[in-house]
């Protein structure tokens, strides 16, 4: 049994990521852009939209480090 809630807890852990840009806060400074590319990019008011649904596996790094350097805090990841 203890194994069995070890790997729920594992994969309940393991969801994929939303990311999403808060426009209200959004400069459209690019930095996320440029920092993860498939998952940012310019929306047609000119700030940033995430393009994906979710975050990619392999990129979760990349994604925080965008959500912590944005300067305006605009990224959410939920």
């Amino acid at each position: 049994m203890d194994a069995f809630l070890n790997i729920h807890h594992y994969n309940m852990n393991m969801d994929p990521k939303k990311p999403i840009v808060i426009k209200d806060l959004c400069i459209a400074c690019g930095l996320c852009n440029a920092m993860v590319p498939s998952v940012f990019d310019w929306d047609d008011d000119g700030k940033m939209k995430a393009i994906v649904n979710a975050v990619p596996q392999g990129q979760e790094a990349d994604v925080d480090e965008a959500k912590v350097n944005c300067p305006t805090a605009a990224i959410e990841v939920k």
